[in-house]
């Protein structure tokens, strides 16, 4: 077959199928084209999942006459600046569209209508139909300024296209997704979105900055994410990352509410994604995704957009350093939370009580019952002293936050953060009672939280503790299983965990660390052996020894079931307060549940 060239119009066509793949991408090439026009206000509407009829409206500087014809055609753009030999650096890209593709390509393959009026001037309009260009034309155009582009049947002229169209529900969703994402990037813009008449989203400007971006983001995911957001700024070699992240206890399913944008570009980059999964390894289970809407703003040098048609991905000359400003970032802030778990929790337990009226039943006669009631009325078998609850001292461990205020600093018990221990209930969950409310902890979950946060402090300083075995001990394992943590050896030692091979399919344990006190070594080694054959080498070897310390503070923390005293109580609560992330396990799963003194009277209908 010789080599032949292809029509203007089949190549505009191929151009569409690359820029414009579904409803959603046209209008996200038109909403972004509004914004480099300097737009305050865009309104879209989309009937028919936006198959059958867009719109796109601006307050933007719109668009001369005498260019009108230039804005349909392709490869022509007022987005990149020549410099005095008329070459464009391709990579020095500072608006949101910059190819020139986006109008061409979308009349080539639907009927599309361009409106546009610069400031002083009259408004002229331009028709493409199928690739044919008509006008420009005197046109109506109520607005001082802007522009108007109305997009008809979609795909009319590839029909082949339409086939691989979903539903109509499913487009109009799609589009729904991308104005958020846009609103999300540009909070002084006001954004308004009509599905086949109908409004489904008013977004008002909202002032430049952080908090008129946390209003953007609150009325887009909703109050409980604004509730449970981490302020997110930091700078790194000319890189800035800000934005909002939620909190451990607040994470969600799968990752669909993580938000990622490069210079106001949204973005879907696996780098990104892996970096802030990587920064809450230590506090969610696999299951589990954080919520986030992260702004990365560096230099375009820096950055190569021109990577994919649709501008969807992107690809950084230094990933290591982005991927290291994320991870460090985001545990900046979740350090800075300290002890704090998220609202929805207590909302949910309160979803879990059902009021209860049997006949003849009288109510106790007040709430302040439960404030004298120490429960430590009952005998009890001595309690054991739990390593380093019984530690009041004002040490504070490397990588840990300071102590709280010294209770001189508070008028009584009452008035710490987590309150005083009054009861323990089924040997393992404390209730606490603060001066507006109570909490309820997990004595196990809370303490494993605490026990991690040791080792980690210690495996950072080199220093990990160890204790010897009276009389070591041999572990019974699968050889394959053996061998795989014999090979892990050196790094186990790091952690405290010194064990050597032992004939074949056998592990010799001669120490463990000091901060698990008397643990079950048996049940240790074969988790540890269990992780590793899990995952394998699919983790870097930093966050696999991360999660086998998090194995080991599980087998070394206070089991459920545990009697505790008063003292052991409190002093569990006061290393809470004093220690990062202590309001969530190293699963994500919360550690404590504050209930305030209102809530308790709405549930019992005295407010």
């Amino acid at each position: 077959m010789p080599i032949r060239r292809l029509s203007p119009e089949t190549v505009n066509r191929i151009a569409a199928g690359e820029v414009i793949d579904r409803p959603a991408g046209a209008v996200k090439e038109l909403v972004e084209n509004a914004i480099d026009a300097g737009a305050t206000s865009i309104e879209i509407h989309a009937d028919g999942g936006g198959l059958s009829r867009i719109l796109v409206a601006d307050d933007g500087k719109g668009i001369p006459r005498d260019e009108l014809p230039l804005a349909v055609e392709r490869h022509a753009t007022s987005k990149l600046e020549p410099d005095d030999a008329g070459d464009v650096d391709l990579l020095r890209i500072f608006t949101l569209g910059f190819r020139g593709e986006a109008l061409p390509s979308i009349g080539s393959v639907a009927r599309l209508s361009l409106t546009a009026r610069t400031a002083g001037d009259e408004a002229w309009a331009m028709q493409v139909n199928g690739g044919a260009a008509v006008g420009p034309a005197p046109a109506p155009f109520p607005a001082p300024h802007g522009a108007r582009v109305e997009v008809r049947d979609l795909f009319y002229a590839t029909p082949a296209r339409l086939k691989f169209m979903k539903s109509a529900r499913a487009e109009a969703m799609a589009i729904t997704e991308e104005i958020k994402r846009q609103a999300m990037a540009h909070e002084a813009v006001a954004f308004t979105l009509l599905l086949d008449g109908r409004a489904v989203l008013r977004l008002p400007a909202e002032a430049k900055g952080d908090e008129g971006r946390l209003r953007r983001l609150a009325a887009l995911l909703g109050r409980d994410f604004e509730a449970n957001a981490l302020l997110i700024d930091q700078t790194r070699e000319g890189l800035r990352l800000s934005g909002y992240a939620g909190l451990p206890t607040y994470s969600r399913g799968n990752a669909a509410h993580q938000f990622l944008f490069v210079n106001g570009r949204p973005v879907k980059d696996r780098l990104l994604h892996g970096a802030i999964r990587g920064a809450y390894a230590d506090f969610l289970a696999r299951d589990r995704h954080p919520a986030a809407a992260l702004f990365l703003d560096l230099d375009p040098l820096q950055v190569d957009v021109n990577v994919h048609p649709a501008k969807a991905e992107v690809r950084f000359r230094d990933p290591a350093l982005v991927r290291g400003l994320i991870v460090g970032a985001l545990r900046h802030a979740l350090a800075g939370a300290g002890h704090r778990a998220s609202t929805t929790v207590a909302a949910d337990a309160l979803a879990g009580f059902t009021a209860h009226q049997a006949p003849g039943h009288r109510p106790p006669p007040s709430a302040a019952g439960f404030s004298g009631w120490t429960g430590w009325d009952a005998p009890r078998p001595a309690p054991q002293i739990i390593p380093g609850l019984e530690e009041r001292s004002a040490r504070v461990e490397p990588g840990q936050a300071a102590l709280p205020p010294t209770p001189a600093a508070y008028p009584s018990e009452l008035d710490f953060p987590l309150g005083a221990a009054r009861a323990q209930l089924h040997g393992t969950y404390i209730v606490a009672q603060t001066r507006d409310g109570l909490v309820v902890v997990d004595q196990h979950a809370a303490h494993e939280r605490l026990v991690y946060e040791r080792m980690k402090a210690q495996m950072a300083t080199g220093a990990v503790t160890r204790q010897a075995l009276l009389t070591p001990e041999v572990v019974e394992l699968d050889p394959v299983e053996a061998d795989r943590v014999v090979a892990r050896a050196d790094e186990l030692a790091e952690l405290g965990l010194i064990v050597e091979p032992f004939g074949g399919g056998a592990v010799l344990v001669r120490e463990t660390p000091a901060l698990l006190g008397d643990t079950d070594v048996q049940g240790l080694i074969r988790d540890i052996a269990d992780d590793l054959a899990e995952h394998g080498a699919a983790l870097s070897l930093k966050e696999r020894m991360a999660e086998v310390c998090g194995t080991m503070a599980c087998h070394g923390s206070v089991r459920a079931g545990r009697v505790l005293s008063a003292p052991e109580m409190n002093a569990l609560l006061r290393q809470m307060e004093a220690t990062p992330h202590s309001g969530q396990c190293n699963h994500g799963r919360p550690t404590y549940v504050e209930l305030k003194l209102a809530d308790l009277e709405r549930l019992f209908g005295r407010r």
